[in-house]
């Protein structure tokens, strides 16, 4: 419905996950659904990204890897690797670290009974490409929305809590 300036006066929210709320928590299906759409933007960014830094047929989860081996520089142990990035699949990240191989940005050594994962050169070279593309793509469409670094900060620190919750809820939904 128009109001006398043509502009739109009695619109509810849109909430894509209609049939999971009703009028009280309708913001919460909202958030879900922002999570779902940014989830998939991201997992896309990272595979486009790290192809224009050079490597082709990455997934957003080997990417994801790569990064977090690439991270302070320091071998990682697959344990590690999986519970940073909260992986419940091991074969999944092993996966990933065995293509990683195959492209010689990372490589695996034994220290005693544990195998450690490090970055390569190649590696770390691909990982500051991927920087320059974020930098040089990203950035400046991040500075357009206006949102200054205390409000990103404040928006990660909220998406933190939110996993946590979440963790939670799945921890209780799992023993019903």
């Amino acid at each position: 419905m128009t109001n006398d300036s043509g502009s739109f006066t009695d619109i509810k929210s849109i909430v894509s996950s209609e049939h999971l709320s009703n009028n009280d928590v309708s913001s919460l299906s909202e958030i879900e659904f922002g999570l779902i759409i940014a989830g998939s933007a991201f997992n896309r960014w990272m595979v486009h990204c790290v192809s224009a830094a050079g490597i082709d047929d990455l997934s957003s989860l080997d990417v994801l890897i790569m990064h977090t081996i690439n991270h302070r520089k320091k071998p990682k142990k697959l344990a590690d690797i999986c519970l940073v990035l909260h992986i419940e699949d091991s074969y999944t990240a092993t996966y990933s670290i065995k293509k990683l191989e195959k492209h010689k940005l990372v490589v695996g050594t034994k220290k005693g009974k544990e195998k450690y994962i490090q970055i390569t050169d190649k590696g770390a070279e691909i990982c500051d490409r991927y920087r320059q593309v974020r930098e040089a793509v990203l950035l400046p469409s991040m500075d357009a929305t206006g949102k200054t670094n205390a409000e990103l900060t404040e928006m990660a620190s909220l998406l933190r809590v939110l996993s946590g919750l979440y963790d939670q809820a799945a921890r209780s939904a799992a023993s019903l």
